[in-house]
């Protein structure tokens, strides 16, 4: 038997196989064979490295050679010179934005350089079809742990201990979501993975399901073990088909290993995981409707209390919790809650992963300790505006949170911190602007999908929503008053405070922060006999009660 010598990692995931790394994949397959390297070397399909912008990225293992943009044309000089004569293919590596240096490997770049990879440990590592090649790295040897060394209680305290919260935008710490499930008097009892990731430029989920599935599989497990469930449905969009393909790959796979199905690593514990689909509707991220979306109703939410811990899918106690939480269990089971709890900040512990798109040079998947401050993400990790641009907002939480401004950029990223600035953590969308970035526009944009996004039910998201969106679009066409901005102002607090769910809560926020820190773009758009023209823009603000 030949003896593998160089792996070629070769990106796999959606925004790779845009730019044809199908096609690069195949390439290497015929030259390499061509050459008679075929045994020598191992071609392996991985899932997103991250580096978006600089994709379809090919990694040479172990020589941690880190190509990038690669186009099927370029495999034939990647074998000729660098397998075959171990000659590094210039032209291919990677160039900073600001200066003429090529980095050849992948911890040199400052794209990665300040990042931390927990909940993306595996991506980009592994081939994510193969359940071989994640258990070399250590994969369900935390499920492992769990069922033969660990109570269902010891687990829950682990995780509450470590400080992780939910990554899905609440923030609700998940080990008490965890105890509140196991505390349920009921022998029936579900858990629930929420893979509906909906907002504009979001794809934290996406990566994670066609990267690593198996971390997801494992720490449902674990999870079910804690709470005392035995079913695991996984609720993932209808519109992520290859994250799709590879969790049905992996949950054949664990079956057929006895890493789900009856009596898991030899205990008594039994637990199996199905897949449901949904249509997309962006209002499904909100658990209750995700669960009436589950059971074949309308995906629209429910009062709470009870909440789903207590009354769930089908009446019965149900944990729900995302993609990005999930993926955060296993290394916490085997490293402790110490070591993770060690990591980010006093209240937010750990790492986020953000999804780092818009006017930005280094567009991708970030993950970062909580604390980096907005100003690392965008200016050290993000390369900085395209262009030499200069920066103007950046949007945190997607179509839920809110615009920052130049000032807010030495803001920490954790929960309360984004929170007291006026924005949210979300599920970690993060769209950079620059001056040419019209505010209200952009306010107007998020607006327009949350309106198209409200299920309906209650009154002041389905018709406080549309009103908002009627007065934005008066402002921008230049017919509106002075009146009409104060109506704004006064709606987006309503709709705010009295929508039933998260939505339409959340809905107002571009429009409330945009009117905070950008007031001056509101006010150009208003008649002038509205607008006194000794007026400055600070007193105007002040006028108009925005806080």
């Amino acid at each position: 038997m030949t003896r593998v010598r160089t792996n070629i990692l070769v990106c796999g995931g959606t925004g790779c196989l845009a730019g044809e790394s199908e096609k690069v994949l195949r390439n290497f397959e015929l030259i390499l064979n061509a050459r008679g390297y075929g045994e020598e070397v191992k071609l392996i399909k991985t899932g997103c490295f991250g580096f978006c912008e600089q994709g379809p990225i090919v990694n040479i293992e172990p020589d941690d050679i880190f190509y990038v943009r690669v186009k099927p044309k370029d495999v034939r000089e990647i074998v000729d010179e660098h397998i075959i004569k171990g000659r590094i293919v210039e032209r291919l590596l990677y160039q900073e934005p600001k200066g003429n240096e090529k980095i050849s490997k992948q911890e040199n770049m400052p794209f990665y350089k300040k990042q931390l990879r927990i909940a993306l440990r595996n991506c980009g590592l592994i081939n994510p079809e193969d359940i071989y090649e994640y258990i070399a790295l250590g994969g369900y040897e935390a499920l492992g742990k769990a069922l033969t060394q660990m109570t269902p209680e010891q687990v829950i305290e682990e995780v509450k201990k470590s400080g992780l919260r939910g990554r899905g935008g609440g923030g609700f710490p998940t080990g008490v979501k965890w105890e509140i499930t196991k505390k349920q008097k009921n022998e029936k009892k579900f858990i629930i993975c929420n893979a509906d990731e909906g907002d504009p430029g979001a794809f934290m989920d996406r990566s994670i399901l066609e990267g690593d599935p198996h971390s997801v599989l494992e720490a449902m497990a674990i999870g079910a073990y804690a709470i005392g469930a035995h079913k695991g449905i996984i609720y993932i969009r209808a519109e992520y088909p290859l994250a799709i393909s590879r969790l049905n790959k992996a949950i054949d796979q664990a079956r057929e290993l006895g890493l789900l199905g009856d009596n898991i690593f030899g205990t008594d514990f039994n637990f199996d995981i199905q897949i449901k689909y949904g249509a997309g509707a962006f209002v499904c991220g909100e658990e209750t409707a995700l669960i009436n979306s589950c059971e074949g109703r309308r995906g629209e939410p429910d009062y709470r209390p009870p909440y789903p811990s207590e009354d769930g899918f089908w009446g019965y106690p149900t944990n729900v919790n995302n993609v990005e939480t999930f993926s955060n269990i296993p290394p916490i089971i085997i490293k402790g809650s110490v070591w993770f709890s060690s990591i980010g900040t006093e209240k937010s512990k750990g790492t986020k992963v953000f999804a780092l798109a818009g006017k930005i040079n280094n567009v991708g998947l970030v993950e970062v300790p909580m604390g980096t401050t907005l100003r690392e993400i965008i200016y050290d990790i993000g390369g900085g505006i395209q262009g030499g641009k200069k920066f103007k907002a950046v949007q945190t939480g997607g179509p839920s949170g809110g615009v920052l401004t130049e000032e807010q950029l030495n803001t920490p990223i954790d929960y309360e911190s984004l929170t007291e600035k006026g924005s949210m953590m979300g599920s970690g969308g993060m769209i950079v602007m620059d001056e040419n970035d019209n505010m209200v526009k952009i306010a107007k944009f998020y607006l327009e999908f949350t309106m198209d996004e409200s299920c309906g039910r209650c009154t002041p998201c389905r018709i406080g929503t549309k009103r908002m969106y009627e007065l934005l679009n008066k402002i921008t066409a230049k017919k509106a008053t002075m009146a009409d901005l104060d109506a704004l102002k006064q709606l987006a607090y309503m709709v705010k405070g009295s929508s039933l769910c998260g939505l339409g809560q959340t809905a107002p926020n571009p429009v409330i922060s945009t009117m905070k820190y950008f007031w001056d773009e509101y006010l150009a758009f208003i008649k002038d006999i509205d607008h006194p023209r000794g007026e400055g823009k600070y007193e105007a603000k002040n006028k108009a009660g925005i806080k």
